[in-house]
């Protein structure tokens, strides 16, 4: 389910991104991923699904209905996970701002990596399993790392 303060739009820097119409209040729910489940049967895979869906178990990711399957990662974000699927403001987030959460707060597969140009003081410059997150990082998004790592 999609926060109503929140909209889609496209960017000059890097396409899709999700951007606060309104603002929204820290522990607000902003997103869900409710779409199809997909396990490691890499025969139905293709580029849109690898970069656009969420880890939830060693070997299931889960997509979209709605927007945020484009929220883009970021190494200082204003968004974490609660529990598998929901994207939550782990601060306050000010009309315009775009919304953003740590790729690593899901993803434990080890064949997944990304360059992060996310521009932020904080950017540790690959992003992939949350094995590799330090734990000074892990520290401050205590409480918004999905459960199936943590618990």
């Amino acid at each position: 389910m999609d926060n109503p303060k929140a909209k889609l739009r496209r960017t000059r820097k890097y396409g899709w991104a999700v951007f606060a119409q309104a603002p929204i209040k820290k522990g607000e729910v902003v997103a869900t991923f409710d779409g199809k489940f997909y396990d490691d049967d890499f025969d139905e895979w293709n580029d849109d699904l690898l970069n656009h869906t969420i880890q939830c178990g060693p070997a299931l990711w889960r997509d979209s209905k709605g927007f945020a399957r484009y929220l883009n990662h970021s190494c200082d974000p204003n968004c974490g996970i609660k529990k598998k699927y929901k994207v939550v403001a782990m601060r306050d987030i000010a009309k315009g701002e775009e919304i953003t959460w740590d790729y690593e707060m899901t993803e434990k597969s080890t064949w997944w990596l990304m360059k992060c140009k996310c521009g932020s003081p904080l950017c540790r410059k690959r992003i992939g399993n949350y094995k590799n997150m330090p734990r000074k990082i892990r520290a401050k998004y205590k409480g918004f790392i999905s459960e199936w790592l943590t618990g």
